[in-house]
């Protein structure tokens, strides 16, 4: 466990809290980009209070780096509870469809409202919410069929809300990705930071990926055993730092003295995991919430 609880809630996130309950009555709908590596986790626990009852789906993105079982076991989940949820892959395209699908089906009575007024093909208004680098801006610029959106691998980069045009009926209305000011749990606060949606920066991610490895022993042991030439003999029992140094001595990152360079150890584990090159792993099932 983190020896210091983790939180990051710098003050645009304050500012876009703002936003979205200004822009909440210009929407038809509200999508909530969840990553399906850690759909409970990456799930704002505020946002029920702040859509004030506005129709509402969820869009597990990141499918790809996830496990593809445990992501239908999510599904069926959301499904049981009366959730909307839909999958898609933002670099693929893989979904796309499915989510247009999605929105009109939950959207019906509201577009038969405006066929009887003779507004048939009126943009439907959608805002897309979600933490940070959790693929909002990939999604819209699949969606739009062209570069609207600033995209990069790391939490922060949109900064301010937009409205995007598409093909498909829809005004998006893209919102920077936001937190809540404190987790309600430290396990949430990890997964957030494994995964991503916390800078690096203002994290210890020499003990982050050392919580990783007990992820990865947890979720995934055979894909994390076999990346790393790893035996069960040599991993049973070993807490996140045994397993740390043990990945490390395995990949020959030593400095001086035959001791693992930490920093170096960390950033490819983070690296690893993050860019789906240890396997397609998801670190939370339904059956856990």
């Amino acid at each position: 466990m983190a020896k210091n609880p983790i939180q990051w809630f710098p003050g645009h996130m304050a500012k876009t809290r703002r936003l979205m309950k200004e822009c909440m009555p210009k929407v038809d709908i509200v999508l909530e980009l969840i990553d399906a590596r850690v759909p409970s986790s990456s799930k704002n626990p505020e946002l029920e209070a702040m859509i004030e009852g506005k129709p509402h789906i969820l869009i597990l993105t990141k499918s790809t780096l996830a496990s593809p079982e445990v992501t239908r076991a999510w599904l069926a989940h959301y499904n049981k509870t009366g959730v909307k949820a839909v999958v898609i892959d933002s670099t693929t395209g893989e979904g796309i469809a499915t989510l247009a699908d999605a929105v009109r089906e939950v959207l019906a009575e509201k577009i038969a409202r405006y066929r009887e007024k003779g507004m048939e093909g009126r943009a439907i208004k959608a805002m897309i919410v979600g933490i940070p680098n959790v693929g909002k801006s990939s999604l819209i610029n699949r969606i739009a069929k062209e570069k609207r959106a600033k995209v990069e691998n790391r939490p922060g980069v949109t900064l301010d809300k937009q409205w995007v045009k598409t093909e498909i009926g829809f005004d998006l209305l893209d919102m920077p990705g936001v937190l809540w000011p404190k987790f309600s749990d430290e396990w949430i606060g990890e997964n957030l930071a494994i995964t991503g949606a916390i800078r690096d920066q203002i994290l210890d991610t020499e003990e982050i990926a050392m919580i990783l490895c007990m992820r990865l022993m947890k979720y995934a042991p055979k894909e994390f055993m076999a990346r790393y030439k790893l035996t069960m003999d040599e991993c049973e029992g070993l807490d996140g730092y045994d397993l740390f140094e043990l990945v490390g001595k395995k990949r020959g990152l030593l400095i001086r003295g035959g001791e693992v360079n930490h920093e170096r150890c960390a950033k490819m584990l983070l690296e690893e995991f993050r860019s789906g090159t240890i396997g397609r792993i998801s670190l939370e099932l339904p059956e856990e919430v």
